[in-house]
């Protein structure tokens, strides 16, 4: 039985228009919160990747695009941006009924930080420069050599987002590159592919030309593995797991696309005896729980300096066991479902393996009877090298174990394969300056977790993937420098 919600398309959006096909059965889309299908979803498969693909080459030839002033593409973004919030409403609703995630995150984090990233990405557009150089080539007499660097689009980008943030992701993605005039074929991950839908028929709306911004949907295994080798894509900006990030990087290097990945994490919590500790209590749950642990950068190992670990320890657990869970679509709400039945699994998984590894110190209380629903989970005392230090859960569970001193607590960070983020909860300025430079992540907070801003880079070390987005870079990322040497007589 499918359950019934306003504003799903079951479309995908190629050379702006709405094409239905499926290559083998259509996919189930489901609503975490009940575990009920709310749409079935095509798989593009070569066929219509390929056409896709083609669509957004052809756009790039197309004088439309190609030859439309940087102050155009500017006010298309921010014409995409005012029609974002303008239909916030529908946009958040269908986010928290296909992701599950509380739909004020929905609205503050898809929606509005959405509308925020395209506006500031729409700016980078008229700011776009070469550099005029200066040579010292000195033959043939009495020649000179006027030499300058000009940026161009790199071509057609095949952007594939996940599924903890469907929406904000993909305008992470098709914004700067857009700005920077490229094309985009996008594939929003198979559970979560409804917003990603209605974003591009917003593009369209503000007056993006078709071609220029292409959905399709499908598995990563059929229709992902066919966008990245597709001989027509440049490039491939990927976020995702580090294991699907290994099989894109050596399909971008046999290629020699383009490429840039922004892959997992297993970010470390630092609280040192001198900080807040109600702050550091606060802070390291949300670090956590927050989109319930489906984030890249959640704070999910926590080590603790040993005068106030059972305090903290308690205080987290605390929080933990009082939680709500229920619906995003429920204001009481404070802890959603997670994505899938697969993904629930996974993260019962770990725990199951977590209770041979430390000492749980939540309460196993029930969960909903239905959708897909996981209690917030803490464990403590883990040792550095247990599977639940290490692995990657994607969920809301927190380890949790003891530091002496700075050296110990800075080997305990950097003694994994990621180095996405981290974050230092202290009010020592001097122990600040000592522990950025030697925490090994692409981001490290201090007295704070997870905040980001379209012009701060993100991107990891490590395991946690190559490049950045945001800010300055993430624009650069999409543009080829070309040198061109003119001779004149003097």
């Amino acid at each position: 039985m499918t359950e019934q919600i306003q504003g799903i398309r079951e479309h995908m959006i190629i050379n702006g228009k709405a094409v239905e096909m499926s290559h083998g059965e259509r996919i189930p889309v489901y609503n975490p919160a009940t575990g009920k299908v709310i749409a079935h979803q095509g798989e593009a498969g070569a066929e219509g990747v390929d056409q896709a693909v083609k669509a957004a080459h052809q756009a790039l030839t197309n004088s439309e695009w190609t030859q439309m002033l940087p102050a155009q593409r500017e006010r298309l973004l921010l014409k995409l941006a005012d029609l974002v919030e303008a239909n916030g409403d529908e946009l958040a609703q269908l986010e928290t009924t296909n992701n599950g995630k509380l739909l004020s995150m929905s609205y503050g984090l898809e929606v509005y930080s959405g509308a925020q990233w395209l506006r500031y990405m729409a700016g980078w557009a008229t700011k776009v420069s070469g550099d005029v150089l200066n040579v010292s080539i000195p033959f043939p007499p009495n020649t000179g050599y006027h030499a300058y660097t000009r940026l161009e689009p790199v071509g057609v980008v095949a952007a594939i987002v996940p599924w903890n943030f469907p929406m904000l992701m993909a305008i992470w993605k098709m914004a700067p590159a857009l700005a920077a005039g490229c094309t985009v074929v996008l594939k929003p991950a198979e559970e979560t592919p409804l917003t990603a839908i209605r974003l591009a028929e917003l593009a369209l709306e503000a007056g993006i030309p078709a071609g220029v911004f292409n959905v399709i949907t499908g598995t990563g295994e059929v229709t992902g593995a066919a966008l990245t080798a597709h001989p027509l894509v440049n490039k491939i900006s990927f976020t995702g797991s580090t294991e699907v990030g290994h099989i894109i990087a050596r399909q971008a290097a046999q290629d020699m696309k383009r490429v840039a990945l922004e892959l997992g994490g297993k970010s470390p919590v630092l609280i040192f005896d001198d900080c807040d500790v109600e702050q550091a209590v606060q802070g390291a749950a949300n670090a956590i729980f927050f989109n319930q642990g489906q984030v890249c950068t959640a704070g999910s190992r926590v080590y603790i300096q040993k005068g106030i670990y059972d305090e903290v320890v308690k205080g987290i657990a605390a929080m933990a066991d009082q939680m709500v869970l229920g619906s995003g679509l429920d204001e009481n709400t404070q802890i959603g479902p997670l994505v899938s039945a697969r993904q629930k699994a996974r993260v019962e998984k770990y725990i199951e393996i977590g209770q041979g590894e430390g000492r749980q110190v939540t309460s196993n209380t029930s969960v909903p009877e239905q959708g897909f629903f996981v209690r917030p989970t803490v464990f403590a005392d883990v040792d550095i090298g247990a599977r639940i230090s290490q692995e990657e859960i994607f969920g809301p569970v927190l380890v949790a174990n003891t530091f002496s001193d700075e050296a110990e607590a800075i080997a305990l960070a950097n003694q994994t394969q990621f180095g996405l983020g981290a974050s230092v909860w202290t009010n020592d300025v001097n122990r600040i300056h000592r522990l950025v430079p030697a925490v090994t992540a692409g981001t490290v907070w201090v007295n704070t977790h997870n905040m980001l801003d379209p012009h701060m880079p993100f991107g990891g070390f490590k395991q946690s993937g190559v490049g950045r987005e945001h800010g300055k870079s993430s624009v650069e990322a999409y543009l080829e420098s070309k040198s061109v040497c003119i001779a004149y007589n003097k």
